[in-house]
């Protein structure tokens, strides 16, 4: 059983969760680990420079990256519909509820399509796939292959995008609706050991939720005032820049930062696997990958469906 005190870095992380998938088969379609190897051989090498460059400016924007490849997913598959800007015929996914002052990151994701369209010599590279690669970059491995879509859809972000203020209940039927089960929500939700919230994500946890430390809701009600403060920002964990089991730890000492955070240990049928990831670190990386490789995997367009966009923030 590996202990939590032993915790990888992030680059030893990535090559556990490389060499893992590596392993597995690929799915019969034609999302692969190798994807560009021939049409562009030095795109993940520029994506991850790119990367390592954004996370030395501030290592917050890994848990941010991560975040948009998951609200991505969640709205009609990974295509990369999360980075289309406004237009008068696209109602943009960035202003729905769970990403309107929230979702970040793009400017770096400009960043690396620009790279990479320069080493490939085009946009060869799909903004989905480059979201991605993002994630896998800040923590874990994906496969490739996504095309970009053509639209976005604001009302489904605002209905199919797990909310903070949900129940048990509800987190499992969102995740279900996906293709995803529990022990995926668990997992994924294990995501949030990196990173931080703003004060209206968790200002109703702290002054409406009894199932919470007293010592932690004292300290939550200081950071973030009932009114006012609402970009006050709270770590998720208690170690928001390594990739770890605090999470579940805090998960199991009633200091889950967001209600939806709590609801996965709160006496329902999640609490077994929250409490074993917070014993066993290799049990949580290990699934971890595995439920990101299944979200990644939601609706992807591929083939001739959709297109590689030019610009991510508008279609071609």
């Amino acid at each position: 059983m590996a202990s939590s005190t032993n915790v990888p870095s992030f680059s030893s992380l990535s090559l556990f969760l490389i060499t893992f998938l590596l392993a597995k088969p690929s799915p019969t379609w034609s999302l692969s680990t190798d994807f560009y190897k021939n049409s562009c051989p030095g795109a993940l090498s520029a994506i991850k420079q790119t990367i390592d460059s954004a996370l030395a400016k501030e290592r917050r924007m890994g848990a941010s990256l991560l975040r948009l490849h998951f609200h991505d997913c969640f709205v009609n598959g990974c295509d990369g519909s999360i980075l289309l800007d406004n237009t008068s015929t696209i109602d943009s996914e960035k202003f729905a509820n769970a990403n309107n002052n929230s979702a970040r990151g793009f400017n770096v994701v400009d960043d690396i399509k620009a790279a990479v369209d320069k080493v490939c010599g085009g946009p060869v590279v799909s903004c989905a796939d480059i979201l991605a690669v993002a994630a896998r970059d800040s923590v874990v491995a994906v496969l490739l292959g996504r095309r970009d879509s053509r639209t976005a859809n604001r009302m489904a972000a605002n209905n199919d995008i797990p909310a903070p203020t949900m129940n048990l209940s509800a987190l499992i039927t969102s995740f279900k609706n996906v293709g995803l089960d529990s022990k995926d929500l668990v997992a994924l939700g294990g995501g949030h050991t990196l990173g931080f919230a703003r004060c209206t994500s968790f200002r109703d946890r702290a002054y409406n939720d009894t199932n919470i430390d007293p010592a932690f809701v004292k300290a939550l009600r200081g950071s973030c005032p009932r009114r006012g403060g609402d970009n006050r920002l709270q770590s998720l964990d208690q170690t928001p820049a390594k990739f770890d089991v605090n999470y579940f730890k805090d998960l199991v000492g009633l200091k889950g930062l967001l209600h939806s955070d709590q609801q996965l240990f709160s006496g329902g049928l999640t609490d077994a696997i929250v409490k074993r990831y917070s014993d066993d670190y290799g049990a949580f990386a290990a699934d971890f990958v595995k439920s990101m490789v299944r979200m990644g995997n939601i609706s992807p367009l591929t083939g001739g469906q959709g297109e590689v966009r030019k610009n991510c923030r508008r279609i071609n």
